[in-house]
């Protein structure tokens, strides 16, 4: 069972991973809607469900995160800033700067980065060759990525899927950002992925859905995956909200990326510390 306190704080953190995505959306545009939908499930896994060292983000035993969705690189600069790798200040003052690291993509010139990412459908298959690699060396770490649904309308993300459940490897954690929304559309008008439980089951995957912005679910799901050990790779179907905490943006396609007015700005953070507020009781 889920301590209460140990949601709650993920929950207030994540509420401000979320203002945060906003200031970086307010100084230089981003890809805001699913940045949002994906922020309560990166800050379980930075601040509670993965083992790292921000002092030493090489060392050998940490777990890997690999996002595969690279324009989210707002939401892993901000997890890594909060996790300790370097000052929010650095991604909040330089971000898309033509001198800064922190561009629109991640690259693994930053701390705790493990590779540059962007090109949509390659996240999966670069962490089953880490996966596979820990396998054969009898490592204890688990390899995650996490995939928007929009990029596993590639067939690279099945090749990748069948070699994952071909070579046991229990050690790997997909997580996909189920909110239904890609650049152009709903996904289900543009490519349809349903039955996708049930496909992922035919892959030969363990597969866990749940509701990406309850974090008590994301917890509990982190707190009983398979052991390191075991022989089935797992796929965590999040169902979430593209554009998140921000009711002007949630569910609306132009939202999938932009940028935002100071007036925006501050009536956003207004709302998601008003929602916040409400939750804990306090309104």
């Amino acid at each position: 069972m889920t301590v209460s306190s140990t949601v709650e704080r993920l929950k207030d953190q994540s509420c401000e991973m979320r203002k945060n995505l906003l200031k970086l959306c307010h100084k230089a545009g981003s890809h805001i809607g699913g940045e949002l939908s994906m922020a309560d499930i990166i800050t379980a896994l930075y601040q509670y469900g993965m083992k790292y060292d921000p002092k030493n983000p090489d060392w050998d035993g940490r777990d890997r995160f690999i996002l595969s969705k690279g324009h989210g690189a707002g939401a892993l600069y901000i997890a890594l800033a909060m996790a300790g790798y370097f000052e929010l200040d650095q991604v909040l003052n330089t971000y898309k700067k033509l001198d800064s690291p922190f561009g629109e993509h991640p690259s693994d010139e930053i701390p705790g980065v493990e590779i540059s990412t962007g090109s949509l459908g390659h996240g999966l298959s670069i962490s089953i060759g880490m996966a596979l690699a820990a396998k054969l060396d009898k490592k204890k770490h688990r390899v995650f990525t996490l995939m928007g649904d929009g990029e596993i309308q590639e067939g690279s993300v099945w090749e990748g899927a069948m070699a994952a459940a071909h070579y046991q490897l229990g050690n790997l954690v997909a997580i996909i950002d189920r909110n239904r929304i890609s650049l152009d559309g709903e996904t289900e008008k543009l490519m349809k992925l349903e039955p996708l439980v049930d496909k992922w089951k035919a892959f030969g995957w363990n597969v866990i859905e749940i509701d990406g912005h309850n974090m008590e679910q994301i917890v509990d799901t982190i707190d009983n995956l398979p052991t390191v050990d075991s022989d089935t790779p797992t796929v965590i179907i999040a169902k979430t909200v593209k554009g998140k905490g921000v009711p002007c943006m949630e569910n609306d396609v132009d939202w999938h990326a932009g940028s935002i007015d100071a007036a925006l700005l501050e009536k956003s953070c207004a709302e998601l510390d008003e929602a916040r507020k409400k939750e804990r009781g306090e309104l």
